[in-house]
């Protein structure tokens, strides 16, 4: 979630005012995810809006400097600064085999059911049985495997 204005914040670099129609549409998503109700959602599942949320902000901010090249690496970094854009999970985008990762928590051994894997959804769907729904328990992920 991006940082709270501030006069002591840096001013926005050159190239912000082409973006921030965006970023306020996505900053008005994550409000209407936050206020939603969580009347029969498992406590787990309550968060999978505003993990999306996240995840496609910083998925566009990463296409626009890596892909595109549409933003300068200044704007890119203050984006990152401001947490406009998760800086970790970019990091592991440009790693061979976590190009579609959806959250950190997935590879992470210790938040994992079993000792020494990783999560469920980054298992190909190649080596899941037909027709079954995998569903990550922590993010709300069907499938992030790069080789999907």
């Amino acid at each position: 979630m991006p940082r709270i204005k501030t006069s002591r914040t840096k001013p926005p670099p050159e190239g912000f005012d082409e973006l921030e129609e965006v970023l306020d549409e996505y900053q008005r998503q994550m409000r209407d995810a936050e206020t939603e109700s969580h009347e029969g959602k498992r406590k787990d599942e309550s968060v999978w809006p505003i993990m999306r949320i996240t995840h496609t902000r910083s998925r566009w901010i990463y296409e626009l400097y890596y892909k595109r090249e549409a933003i300068s690496q200044e704007l890119y970094d203050w984006l990152c600064d401001e947490k406009y854009a998760d800086a970790n999970l970019i990091a592991k985008w440009r790693k061979q085999g976590y190009e579609k990762l959806c959250c950190l928590r997935c590879i992470q051994q210790s938040a994992n059911s079993f000792e020494d894997s990783t999560c469920i959804c980054r298992i190909p769907k190649a080596q899941l049985r037909k027709g079954v729904v995998v569903e990550c328990k922590s993010c709300g992920c069907r499938g992030c495997a790069s080789s999907d």
